[in-house]
């Protein structure tokens, strides 16, 4: 396969990202059950009031999921999944100026929400999900590819890895990347995320931190989550709603390490931290 290094953009549907610098994006969660904040969005009102401050705060991707990936989270059907998801992607498309994508591994929303002007794939399950593929191909949307071993439900229960993690998941991003591009979805729609806190123990996901650079070697731009994860409160002794500090070390981390997208629940803050590294990097 042909690596792209250093990509500097990344076609979205009808928009395109400059990935000459990294971006923050905006977690909107569209779910009463998400681990942070769930429940609290479920309207399309706040969920559009909440989108327009997170663009405002410096979000250049808004990340809506109507799904909840946490361990133990109920299944949801695809009509559900739409019914939360559609109107908010139709009303952000509508109202600002941003990348929309769209946390989801259902056939179906990703056909509904491309159609409405959603411009990225965010799906944890790498496009593994029947008829997934197929329907990111049709799209023209760009996509992220996540690793994870087994389903969200049970991803925790002991994860094992034969060799050194970042090994396994750079090979395992490797294949579905190959996959992806045979099936139609050229390299410059791909976006590669580590997967931190899916299916990894502590000491996985701060190894894979730490080797992080690795990834680079695949050609693709890398998206980092690890927003208010259980890594940080495993590491520091804290609950989620003290968890922003962490989050913040770990942001700064990833864009020193080369992500190009921080996916985050704490906009401006996170905003913040990308824009001094950005002014220090620029300085003569």
């Amino acid at each position: 396969m042909t690596k792209l290094l250093d990509p500097t953009r990344l076609p979205c549907g009808n928009r395109v990202l400059d990935l000459s610098r990294p971006h923050v994006m905006g977690i909107l969660n569209v779910t009463p059950d998400s681990f942070s904040d769930g429940g609290s969005y479920t309207q399309r009102d706040s969920a559009l009031r909440h989108a327009a401050a997170m663009v405002q705060a410096g979000a250049s991707l808004i990340d809506v999921g109507g799904e909840s990936t946490r361990p133990g989270a109920r299944p949801v059907s695809p009509t559900e999944e739409i019914e939360r998801v559609a109107p908010i992607v139709e009303a952000i498309a509508r109202e600002l100026d941003v990348v929309i994508s769209v946390d989801t591994s259902t056939p179906a929303v990703i056909r509904e929400t491309a159609r409405l002007g959603a411009g990225l794939i965010n799906d944890v399950r790498s496009l593994r999900r029947d008829g997934a593929l197929d329907a990111a191909v049709d799209s023209n949307m760009a996509v992220c590819l996540m690793h994870m071993l087994g389903e969200p439900g049970t991803m925790q229960h002991s994860p094992h890895y034969d060799r050194e993690v970042t090994v396994e998941v750079a090979e395992f991003l490797r294949l579905r990347m190959t996959e992806c591009v045979q099936a139609g979805i050229s390299e410059e729609r791909i976006v590669l995320d580590p997967g931190f806190g899916f299916a990894k123990t502590l000491e996985h996901n701060l190894s894979l931190f730490k080797h992080m650079t690795d990834l680079h070697k695949l050609g693709r731009p890398l998206l980092v989550g690890v927003s208010r994860k259980t890594m940080i409160g495993q590491a520091l002794g804290r609950e989620v709603p003290q968890r922003l500090y962490g989050s913040l070390a770990l942001a700064a981390l990833a864009v020193a390490k080369g992500a190009r997208i921080i996916r985050v629940h704490d906009v401006a803050e996170t905003a913040d931290v990308v824009r001094m590294i950005a002014a220090v990097e620029s300085a003569e």
